[in-house]
């Protein structure tokens, strides 16, 4: 099945090209060529086809790569901070924590469809991007992810937010009321993007729009099953390196892979030009599998903490949390371990020590807060540094040579930090 696709050409980057300043810059919707489509309104139009793919097709890997489960029984702390670019970081509200249910708990008191437009005034101020934390079910596994709203929509009159939001809430929705039977397997992260993508698309009250998504799916035995698709990602640091990181997905500079919801009438003007859709979809989306330890640090993150952010920036802010929290210590062998009490650290950090971090006003009094909240107020603050040598910066460098590009992206920013714990070693 082929859709509509957002790609930005020569022409749509030209209009920043030249400029030195921070206007605001967004994914374009363009059609493959340099054809602009029209800007009529899209909230009349209807859809006209249907995904066939289903979630219980998906697998997580193939057989051959899939990694042999730990013996061991993994606890998530998870926090979500968040930004949105026209907006001042409010460190203090603009947090969010995964609440665990017990088995007898209901899940289900919050609207699974038609009323998005209600949930829409008790969406976190993150601008277009849009995150999920969520308990699988009645297992001890965590579904954890985030989507980035593609900007360009707006110029056809659709709120871009609405996508992400809507693909967020119904990928909870599935994890909140995941049940081993109805899916007939344990849930991987594609399945579940899959499914929330499918949801959204019978959602009425969205009519089009697109976001990219990194979907993670941490498993109480040690495995974390990842869906990436689009220049979100996610980093996995453990005891001071960069384990493990995702890789963007991009058709050319600042031209994402990213899902869409695409009115027939828009389809029909883009097929009158005789070019081909370009169609990324939930099987497009880059799947791995890694292995978790005890005191690893999971960072996932939007494309507003990417292109402010270099891995290194992220290696740095996490490691000198965790070690000034004494969840990471230094050995007799100068070499770097997970310190004692670690459940303590990643839970409640002890007044003596909150106390040495320095700070403007009070910071969240775990750990996994901390980090969230630290990551996000520096993509922020780079966001808007004109000086700063920023990866967006070197990126543009790259494409454009003959631009002394410098400086940050102003964007929506949005970060999830799970803290990973073997509850063994606790």
């Amino acid at each position: 099945m082929t859709t509509f696709h957002s790609f930005r050409t020569a022409a749509a980057t030209a209009r920043f090209h030249f400029t030195q300043n921070h206007q605001r810059r967004t994914k374009s919707v363009l059609v493959r060529g340099t054809q602009k489509i029209s800007s009529e309104k899209l909230i009349k139009f209807s859809r006209s086809f249907h995904i066939s793919v289903t979630a219980s097709s998906i697998t997580s890997s193939s057989s051959e790569n899939k990694i042999p489960p730990c013996p061991k029984k993994f606890s998530y702390k998870v926090a979500a901070s968040y930004v949105a670019k026209n907006k001042n970081f409010d460190f203090k509200n603009n947090i969010s924590y995964l609440k665990l249910h017990g088995p007898n708990t209901p899940r289900v008191s919050w609207p699974n469809s038609e009323r998005l437009n209600i949930q829409k005034y008790a969406r976190p101020l993150s601008g277009q991007d849009a995150f999920f934390l969520s308990q699988i079910g009645d297992t001890s596994d965590v579904a954890l992810g985030i989507a980035d709203g593609v900007g360009g929509w707006a110029e056809l009159g659709v709120d871009p937010a609405n996508f992400s939001h809507g693909i967020c809430h119904y990928m909870k929705y599935a994890a909140i009321t995941y049940e081993k039977e109805e899916w007939g397997s344990n849930l991987c992260a594609q399945a579940l993007l899959q499914r929330g993508y499918e949801n959204l698309y019978e959602d009425q009250s969205v009519l089009a729009g697109g976001s990219t998504a990194c979907v993670a799916i941490a498993h109480s035995n040690g495995i974390l099953d990842t869906a990436n698709l689009g220049d979100s990602g996610y980093v996995q640091i453990r005891l001071n390196t960069i384990h493990s990181c995702s890789e963007p997905q991009v058709h050319s500079f600042n031209t994402p892979y990213q899902l869409s919801i695409i009115p027939e009438v828009t389809r029909s003007r883009v097929a009158a030009f005789g070019r081909p859709y370009l169609c990324d979809m939930p099987h497009d989306a880059d799947i791995n599998q890694h292995k978790l330890r005890h005191g690893d640090v999971l960072v996932i993150g939007t494309d507003g903490v990417w292109d402010n952010l270099s891995h290194s920036d992220i290696l740095e802010i996490v490691s000198q949390n965790m070690l000034r929290a004494k969840a990471w210590v230094h050995t007799s062998s100068n070499e770097i371990s997970v310190g004692k009490n670690f459940s303590e650290k990643v839970s409640i950090i002890p007044a003596d020590e909150e106390a040495s971090y320095p700070t403007t006003g009070d910071l969240p009094g775990n750990l996994q807060g901390i980090l969230a909240v630290k990551i996000t107020a520096e993509a922020k603050a780079a966001s808007v540094n004109v000086k700063r040598d920023s990866p967006f910066a070197r990126e543009f460098r790259k494409f454009f040579p003959g631009e002394n590009w410098k400086g940050g992206k102003v964007d929506d920013i949005c970060v999830v930090v799970a803290i990973v714990c073997d509850e063994n070693a606790c």
